[in-house]
């Protein structure tokens, strides 16, 4: 009797282990979501240090950009000092916190910006942003034999407004973050180049442009916004606020351009028998949320030193985003495609400063 006492005893103990382990067990993804968050979130923070200094913000170089040349120099050279189970929350910074973030960039525009350059800025945005998707999208992959997303991740950088469109495009085409990379890298090379350019052709009476299609030409053709400021701000004031304006409407150009976008693909896949594929693609609610909050932008209803505050956090959760992405990325995925993404990126550039000299002379 004594025995049958004593083997009883552990008997409920055994159930109740593992009930007690299971929360700690289901907890650690989320704890690891968080850690990885809260690690990009660090280096974001150095990022916008790094990126605030003064020869760094001379070079035009944005956070978003110092952001993934830092993150990929970590990915490929340090990624052994980060825990491996910390990735899922450096993908989910990757991907979901920077569509939120998307969505928020739209309180950096306003329909009183966009009607304050008239039909001119508007329609060299419009024939800029369309050609340029057009033109990199069919001499990437038909000439430089690059594969879709490659070429129109490239070609979104070059014609609505670098990084961010990269980043924009990314979750639509569903696209491999090397691939956002080189993209990225594109961006940083030529409109780096840019900056240095387009002051020496102007003082050598090269763009024979006055003050407003000058603005407008550079606000049209150049690719990140701190570029078009860096770049302007070489010239004069009055070009400066003309070339940022003439931006912003392309960034606007984003929202139709993501959703003309997602019902090409849905069309692609459907007629490439994929029926189910194509029923799972939606149309992007960070691109309406971007549209949404640039309305709500142009109502004047939110207090100036809110949306401040807001376009702060929101530059921080893109750096975080980019961060993210460049430590996801690794160089020998980049060399396999570099050569001809560049070349793509250079003959975009061409036809920016030429095409783009043509557009506005007709537009003006």
């Amino acid at each position: 009797m004594n025995t049958s006492t004593t083997t009883a005893v552990p008997l409920p103990a055994s159930p109740a282990a593992p009930a007690a382990a299971a929360p700690a067990a289901a907890a650690t993804p989320w704890r690891d979501k968080l850690n990885g968050v809260l690690f990009v979130g660090l280096m974001a923070g150095a990022v916008m240090q790094l990126a605030d200094l003064p020869f760094i913000r001379q070079l035009g170089f944005s956070p978003l950009v110092v952001g993934i040349v830092v993150g990929m120099l970590y990915g490929n050279f340090l990624r052994g000092t980060m825990p491996a189970d910390w990735g899922v929350g450096v993908n989910f910074t990757a991907r979901r916190l920077l569509r939120i973030a998307v969505a928020f960039y739209g309180l950096n525009i306003s329909i009183q910006q966009i009607a304050a350059v008239g039909m001119p800025g508007l329609a060299v945005s419009v024939a800029v942003v369309v050609g340029t998707l057009l033109i990199g999208t069919v001499v990437g992959q038909r000439l430089l034999g690059l594969d879709r997303d490659t070429a129109m991740l490239t070609a979104a950088g070059s014609a609505i407004c670098g990084a961010a469109a990269v980043l924009a495009f990314e979750p639509t085409l569903r696209a491999a973050p090397h691939k956002s990379a080189v993209a990225v890298a594109t961006v940083v090379l030529f409109g780096t180049l840019s900056m240095f350019l387009y002051p020496v052709f102007y003082h050598a009476g090269w763009l024979n442009f006055d003050t407003q299609a000058l603005g407008i030409y550079i606000g049209g053709t150049v690719h990140e916004v701190a570029q078009v400021v860096g770049t302007a701000s070489n010239i004069d004031p009055a070009t400066t606020e003309v070339a940022t304006i003439v931006k912003m409407t392309r960034v606007a150009l984003l929202v139709p351009v993501l959703l003309v976008l997602g019902m090409y693909l849905r069309s692609a896949a459907s007629h490439a028998g994929g029926q189910g594929k194509s029923a799972k693609l939606p149309i992007p609610w960070f691109a309406v949320g971007f549209l949404v909050l640039a309305i709500i932008n142009s109502l004047d209803i939110i207090p100036a030193d809110v949306v401040a505050a807001i376009r702060r956090l929101d530059v921080f959760a893109l750096t975080m985003a980019m961060t993210a992405l460049g430590i996801e990325t690794r160089f020998a995925q980049i060399r396999k495609a570099g050569p001809r993404v560049m070349a793509l990126g250079f003959i975009l550039y061409v036809w920016l400063l030429v095409g783009g000299y043509g557009i506005v002379k007709l537009a003006t």
